[in-house]
């Protein structure tokens, strides 16, 4: 919880709802979304695009479970935003494409990484380790950053995660890779806290962030979407899955 700016109302004020953007419909809200502004990684790109680097380890010995991965990315993108929330790269970046890229590295790599950015989130969970950084111009990322693979990432089953209070529910129907998955989860997870009510963001925080990860078949995917604690997430089909394909939202039981 080191260095996260707490008591900051830090919804980011979109320029424009979802719904007034070309070709746009990323981000389905939920009955609970209490905002003008939505956020889309389906708008169309442009060269100066800003996108958010989440750099997962994956251990050639030792990879850690997918679905302790998958959390770690998800927390380490809304941890680097809770960190500096009044960066205005956020809000740039909140009002384009909202887009993520999740990189793998090996632990040599992963430790260059955290050494070159110290305005890193570094996250774990279990045996899953990621890092999120702010937002930068995605044709222009730093070189260490850049020659980081993206496509083919995949780590291996390992156990489950505990149940929480706060769950990211992804479609498993899609069958997506580790990294495509991280990338909807960071997704789900930013969108339920700039959807949340401040306090409720602030009661999960001090409690340490809870969250755990878990896959269902469509159908049950679907039902349970009915009744997410945040908006649905639609990919733009840019890799791995069918344009508008519903890849992942919030479950909570227990967030005040």
């Amino acid at each position: 919880m080191s260095g996260l700016v707490m008591g900051t109302p830090w919804m980011l004020q979109l320029e424009r709802p979802v719904e007034s953007r070309p070709g746009s419909q990323l981000v389905t809200r939920s009955k609970h979304y209490p905002y003008a502004g939505g956020v889309s990684e389906y708008t169309q790109r442009s060269d100066e695009e800003l996108i958010q680097p989440i750099i997962l380890l994956v251990d050639r010995e030792d990879p850690a479970g997918e679905h302790h991965g998958i959390a770690a990315a998800a927390l380490a993108s809304v941890q680097a935003f809770l960190r500096d929330p009044e960066n205005p790269d956020w809000q740039d970046w909140s009002s384009a494409a909202f887009g993520k890229t999740v990189r793998r590295a090996d632990a040599k790599m992963f430790a260059k990484v955290l050494a070159a950015f110290p305005e890193h989130a570094l996250v774990e969970v279990g045996e899953g380790r990621a890092a999120g950084l702010p937002p930068m111009p995605a044709a222009a990322l730093p070189k260490l950053l850049a020659k980081l693979q993206v496509s083919g990432t995949q780590l291996p089953r390992g156990e489950p995660l505990p149940p929480a209070p706060l769950t990211i529910v992804l479609n498993a129907s899609l069958e997506m890779s580790t990294g495509k998955a991280a990338a909807q989860a960071a997704h789900a997870l930013f969108a339920w806290v700039l959807e949340s009510k401040p306090g409720t963001v602030e009661a999960w925080v001090a409690d340490g962030f809870p969250l755990s990860v878990l896959e269902l078949p469509a159908k049950e995917f679907r039902k349970g979407a009915r009744k997410s604690a945040g908006p649905v997430i639609q990919d733009a089909g840019r890799t791995e899955i069918e344009p508008g394909s519903t890849t992942a939202y919030v479950s909570a039981t227990k967030v005040r």
